[in-house]
């Protein structure tokens, strides 16, 4: 698989508004999801089809991850998502996006899919991505089994509002705390999607903040996801696109911090720095496990465009 690109926000696009379509292509978000499921209504879906591949094969995209979001494979629309789209603009496609995936049979079945029209559309094999969408109980019970699906898998997604109800939570605010909950309820299901992420290398993503206009609010939910190590969020307004990719990426400072680390521990462990297994950064102590964080952080602020502004000078220089 290629390596993964940023996603730090993944900006929804209703399929059936072509004037939305053809917005997203000049905002600054790093994935957009032309969606044909929630965001159309059920007579809209075959026009939406039309309009999602006429706007891929148009171009403009820029470096833009672009994915298409089908309807879950319980529904009679699934396969002419796939089929439609694919057909007519896979080359033009990096992902499908899965909802409500219950289990891993559901992934094998895209995967199958998704082979059949490469080959016979001339497509090369396993190049669109699959991204699992986990909103229901049933796939957060089965998450690690939908993680190791499928090599197409590239994301595992938190689908809050579908979620909650599944779970018969009792509340109408999607993807915020609850003040009758003394802690985060949505801790342990975040926990649970980024494991299985972590384990089978993939991409963890959150879901939606509904309170589109409340930025601050929209903030606060997505630094406690970007702490827990998510690398990135759904934004459904411009107005988050650039809270989100601020969010869940390092800072200047804690970027440049992470550089110094690498080489400092690189230089410790040379000859010339005395084949060290541990040294010290200012009066940091630093050892492996510091390199493997400070990769970590260095490869967010690579992938989000940072430049260095430190240089490491080593100690006896």
């Amino acid at each position: 698989m290629a390596e993964l690109r940023p996603r730090r926000s993944n900006l929804a696009v209703p399929g059936s508004n072509p004037r939305f379509l053809e917005k997203a292509k000049g905002l600054p978000a790093d994935q957009v999801f032309l969606d044909l499921e929630d965001a159309c209504a059920p007579l809209a879906k075959p026009g939406a089809r039309k309009n999602i591949v006429a706007a891929l094969n148009e171009g403009g995209w820029g470096d833009k991850i672009r994915a298409v979001r089908v309807n879950d494979w319980t529904t009679e629309w699934t396969y002419r998502d796939v089929v439609e789209v694919v057909e007519g603009a896979g080359a033009n496609l990096d992902a499908i996006m899965l909802p409500k995936v219950a289990d891993a049979a559901q992934v094998r079945a895209l995967d199958m899919l998704l082979t059949q029209i490469e080959k016979s559309n001339g497509l090369e094999v396993g190049r669109i991505g699959i991204e699992a969408q986990i909103e229901t109980a049933q796939g957060l019970i089965n998450v690690n089994d939908i993680a190791f699906a499928s090599p197409r898998i590239e994301t595992i997604i938190f689908g809050p509002a579908d979620f909650m109800a599944s779970i018969n939570m009792k509340s109408l605010v999607v993807g915020a705390l609850h003040p009758d909950y003394p802690g985060d309820p949505f801790h342990y299901i975040l926990m649970q999607i980024l494991m299985a992420a972590r384990a089978r290398g993939v991409q963890a993503i959150d879901g939606p903040f509904l309170q589109v206009r409340d930025v601050p609010a929209f903030e606060e939910v997505a630094k406690r996801a970007a702490v827990l190590g998510f690398d990135g969020k759904w934004v459904l307004h411009p107005g988050q696109i650039d809270a989100a990719n601020a969010i869940f990426a390092p800072s200047q400072e804690e970027y440049d911090h992470a550089e110094l680390i690498l080489d400092a521990y690189e230089y410790a462990t040379s000859e010339a720095g005395g084949k060290k297994g541990s040294a010290m950064l200012g009066d940091e102590m630093i050892d492996e496990a510091s390199r493997k964080m400070a990769l970590v952080m260095a490869n967010k602020g690579r992938a989000a465009g940072l430049t260095r502004t430190s240089v490491f000078t080593p100690p006896d220089a």
